[in-house]
């Protein structure tokens, strides 16, 4: 969501609409995983108004310590990949050219580019699960070119990147963390705005 001004009914509207969006199923999860919803100390998250929607929809949620720089590194990096995009303006014209130009670059973030931290996959193969038959389709390839070509891979077969099951803000030292996130819950196929952690 691009809004000129940042409030709690803004950010309960973003967290229904995108709740409803994609479907997400979050009081009584069949699997027991629950969703969590991870985000600085910033006023609009900590409001009555946001608290009282994740209650009701069944959402737990996760604040940084107070003057924690790295809250949300998922969401941080993805704000750098934004800014040192060579594209990036020096300053936006107005409210619909912020609006464009995110438009288009998370257009680009969720469907086109590749993430390492994803083995390669982009966030909405991940998201709309076709991350095995994307996988499966490129050990296909490389199990072909070394059918063909065994003398270039002196080692051993080569292998797709796999794909994490998990992602960590702060691994745990010894027990399970509560602060694991599923991988991906989101998407931005339409030109709807919202950022993404």
């Amino acid at each position: 969501m691009l809004a000129h001004r940042e409030s709690a009914h803004l950010a309960e509207r973003l967290i229904r609409e995108t709740v409803v969006k994609q479907g997400v199923v979050c009081d009584h999860p069949a699997d027991g995983v629950r969703l969590t919803i991870h985000s600085d100390r910033g006023p609009s998250m900590r409001s009555r108004t946001v608290a009282q929607l994740l209650a009701t929809l069944g959402i737990t949620k996760s604040h940084s310590r107070p003057h924690v720089s790295d809250d949300n590194p998922y969401s941080e990096s993805q704000f750098k990949t934004l800014k040192y995009r060579p594209e990036f303006p020096a300053r936006f014209a107005g409210f619909d050219h912020a609006l464009d130009f995110c438009g288009e670059f998370f257009h680009w973030q969720n469907h086109e580019h590749h993430h390492w931290g994803l083995g390669l996959l982009t966030p909405a193969v991940v998201h709309f699960g076709q991350a095995d038959s994307v996988l499966a389709a490129r050990q296909a390839v490389l199990t072909a070119a070394h059918a063909a070509h065994p003398e270039r891979f002196v080692r051993q077969p080569p292998q797709p990147l796999p794909l994490p099951r998990k992602v960590w803000i702060n691994p745990p030292a010894d027990r399970p963390e509560t602060r694991a996130i599923a991988l991906p819950r989101y998407t931005n196929s339409e030109k709807q705005l919202s950022q993404t952690g």
